[in-house]
C-alpha cells in the first residue's frame, strides 16, 4: 500500500516512520524541504499509484483548507484524502463535499498521540463512507497501538474530528 503525507512536522513526520515500520510505502511532503521527499503536490500526486491516498496532517484552518483545494485539482475519481489534522468537524464536511463533486473521496481522522505515538502508536477515531474506511484499515492499523484498541470508525464524515473533540 501506498500513502501520500503531507505535513511531516513532529507528529506527520512521525507518523511517516510507523508507517514505513510497517511496510506501508510513504511518499511525504512538506514546506520544509529538508523534512520532504518530494519538491511538490504535484510530484508528490505524480509519484502515487491509482487509486492515491493522500493524507493532510497540516494545521486546521485556512492551511488545511488550501491544500485540500489544491489536492482537489490534482487528484482523480477514485483517490482519496484524508484529513488527520485538527480540523473543525463543520470543515469536514465542505471538505468532502468539493471532493465528492470531483469523484474524489474523503475521510476524516481524529488523531490523538503526540510525539509518543511513534512508538505507542495514535488512537484514530475516523468519519467517513465506509468503503473508504474500509480501504484505509491498512493504514490505520499500521497508525493504531498493538492490540483490539486504538481504531474507531466513528461514522460519516465529521464524525473523527467531532469525536476527538469531544
Amino acid at each position: 500500500m501506498q500513502l501520500g503525507l503531507i505535513g511531516l512536522g513532529k507528529m506527520g513526520g512521525n507518523m511517516r516512520e510507523r508507517l514505513r515500520k510497517a511496510g506501508i510505502t510513504v511518499v511525504g511532503y512538506d514546506r520544509d524541504p529538508t523534512r520532504s521527499d518530494v519538491d511538490s503536490l504535484v510530484e508528490l500526486v505524480d509519484r502515487l499509484e491509482s487509486p492515491r491516498t493522500v493524507w493532510v496532517m497540516v494545521p486546521a484552518g485556512e492551511a488545511t483548507h488550501s491544500v485540500i483545494d489544491q489536492l482537489s485539482a490534482l487528484l482523480k475519481p477514485g483517490d482519496i484524502v484524508v484529513d488527520g489534522g485538527n480540523s473543525r468537524w463543520t470543515d469536514d464536511e465542505k471538505h468532502a463535499k468539493l471532493l465528492h463533486a470531483r469523484g474524489i473521496g474523503f475521510v476524516d481522522a481524529g488523531v490523538s498521540g503526540g510525539v509518543w505515538g511513534l512508538q505507542n502508536g495514535y488512537a484514530l477515531m475516523v468519519g467517513g463512507d465506509k468503503e473508504h474506511v474500509q480501504w484505509l484499515e491498512p493504514i490505520f492499523n499500521a497508525l493504531k497501538p498493538e492490540g483490539p484498541y486504538g481504531f474507531v470508525h466513528a461514522g460519516r464524515v465529521g464524525a473523527g474530528h467531532f469525536a476527538k473533540m469531544v
